[in-house]
């Protein structure tokens, strides 16, 4: 028996509404049906996100014991070319503060094998779209 990816990962936010929205115009599907639990999915993964009233709450313990908005760090691939994500996140009028800039990305561990591009979301979350050629 292996681990073979990730399921999903939890952050908590602050600002529901501008997170959800942020993620949706990135590409993200949404799912709102469950407050105070949301999601956002990108093909067989998920980040669940928990609002205030959840991460608040001393009875609600699964969750990291110091974890804040903002906490979270993801680096997503990006399908298409370098190009394409600025032009996207340009369209979006959201800020790159890092890159391009070359990385090692998690498919040949210990080589510079990507290039990414760094903005933050909403809660001041790092998102990283790395793009493999």
């Amino acid at each position: 028996m292996t681990i073979i990816g990730f399921d999903h990962v939890a952050i908590p936010i602050e600002n529901v509404l501008e997170m959800l929205v942020f993620y949706q115009r990135l590409g993200f599907t949404v799912n709102d049906s469950t407050p105070p639990f949301y999601s956002v999915h990108f093909g067989d993964q998920k980040i669940n996100m928990h609002a205030p009233e959840i991460w608040q709450s001393e009875s609600f313990t699964l969750r990291g014991p110091t974890a804040k908005p903002g906490c979270g760090d993801f680096c997503f691939v990006w399908e298409g070319s370098l190009l394409s994500i600025m032009k996207h996140l340009r369209t979006l009028s959201i800020s790159v503060i890092e890159g391009p800039v070359e990385r090692a990305g998690g498919r040949k561990p210990g080589s510079i094998n990507g290039t990414s591009v760094y903005v933050r979301d909403p809660d001041s979350n790092l998102l990283e779209f790395m793009v493999y050629p």
